[in-house]
């Protein structure tokens, strides 16, 4: 792949968002040439790449031209036009992940079965077509409800306690799940290049907001027995091969109370559970998309520190131009690393960057970590 670096050899992405922002600053580093395509005009990647196209991700025509443009496409959102991907590759444009991959990874109902036809163990679930199907399950409550399509960011997922609950539910095609008593959720992110060659990062340890239903801290090294690391690589590694996927995968789990290991989702790109590996681990999770995809020997995957990411999320209160109150506090503490994604207007819960936190323990990491949630606030 050397002509990738100084021919006229470019990387397609479709999604200019914080993902492919830092999958951008990667590509920058092996002076690669990337385009973008997103429906944004002010995505978070306009400002890094001189290619960059406003157009609906998610229609046939636009994603199957901004295709003939570049040569090789990646992703960094699964919600895209496969059936645009699938003519490219066809006509033999590289396209990584494949697209029928991602196929089955947007209907979560298919992602169900794929775990379920090849043994890796999951939650018991339903597949439910309407509120009416979801009602005729009332005598397997508690679920967790998640739309087949389209959910995101902690979008598309509904508890349901009880028959009372069955009235605001989805009214659409759902999986069914059964609610895990969990002790703790970790993810596993594999990558996997065209020549076969597979790599792990160690487990992370995620901690959600119970209110946005997204990812507020995550702990590098998860505290995890060493067991339960192994058996979690392990399920990643197999299904990374089952797949045959070429690029990066996070594979969501839970770890339960009686210590079994059941896969939650999976997501075929750079994820939110991976932020940490940019300061944290010797190679970070972007740089290991693009190693994948180019073909490229992967990376180490060890951790380089002890690290805690905070998701900053937009406050609830504010909706408006961003204000970041508390940062210059924030940026004079040691080993602190400040992301912010570029993006002009925050609202209630959106992402607007993150902040890795070293330390020599994950104990120390943790306090300092407290410290930045109280301390930089998202505002308007």
């Amino acid at each position: 792949m050397n002509s990738a670096f100084y021919g006229n050899f470019k990387l397609g992405i479709l999604g200019g968002g914080q993902l492919g922002r830092m999958l951008v600053q990667e590509a920058i580093n092996l002076s690669l040439s990337v385009a973008i395509l997103d429906p944004d005009k002010n995505a978070p990647c306009k400002e890094i790449v001189s290619d960059f196209t406003v157009g609906d991700i998610r229609d046939f025509e636009t994603v199957y031209q901004f295709g003939k443009t570049v040569n090789l496409l990646t992703i960094e959102i699964e919600h895209v036009n496969v059936d645009a991907l699938e003519r490219l590759e066809k006509e033999g444009l590289a396209v990584y992940p494949q697209p029928n991959i991602l196929r089955m990874i947007q209907d979560k109902g298919l992602q169900k079965k794929f775990y379920s036809e090849h043994n890796f163990p999951t939650a018991d679930y339903f597949l439910s077509e309407n509120k009416l199907e979801t009602l005729s399950h009332k005598a397997h409550f508690p679920f967790m409800q998640k739309l087949r399509k389209g959910g995101y960011d902690g979008k598309g997922v509904m508890k349901l306690s009880n028959e009372s609950d069955i009235e605001k539910s989805f009214d659409a095609p759902s999986v069914l799940e059964k609610l895990i008593d969990f002790e703790k959720e970790i993810s596993v992110i594999v990558a996997r290049n065209k020549s076969g060659e597979s790599a792990c990062f160690p487990a992370v340890e995620m901690e959600f907001n119970a209110e946005a239903n997204l990812v507020e801290f995550l702990f590098s090294p998860a505290d995890i027995s060493e067991k339960t690391e192994k058996k979690s690589t392990e399920i990643a590694l197999q299904i990374v091969e089952k797949l045959g996927i070429v690029g990066l995968l996070a594979v969501e789990m839970f770890v339960t109370k009686d210590g079994e290991i059941l896969v939650n989702e999976m997501a075929p790109r750079p994820h939110n559970s991976g932020h940490q590996t940019i300061e944290g681990n010797f190679t970070s999770q972007y740089a290991q998309h693009l190693r994948a995809i180019l073909n490229l020997p992967l990376g180490d995957t060890k951790i380089s520190s002890p690290s805690v990411m905070v998701n900053l999320l937009g406050d609830k209160n504010f909706q408006g131009d961003v204000k970041y109150e508390g940062l210059e506090a924030v940026l004079a503490e040691k080993e602190v690393y400040v992301h912010l994604y570029g993006k002009k207007m925050t609202k209630p819960f959106r992402k607007m960057g993150h902040v890795t936190i070293l330390a020599e323990t994950i104990e120390k990491a943790k306090k300092k970590a407290i410290f930045v949630k109280e301390k930089l606030k998202v505002i308007s």
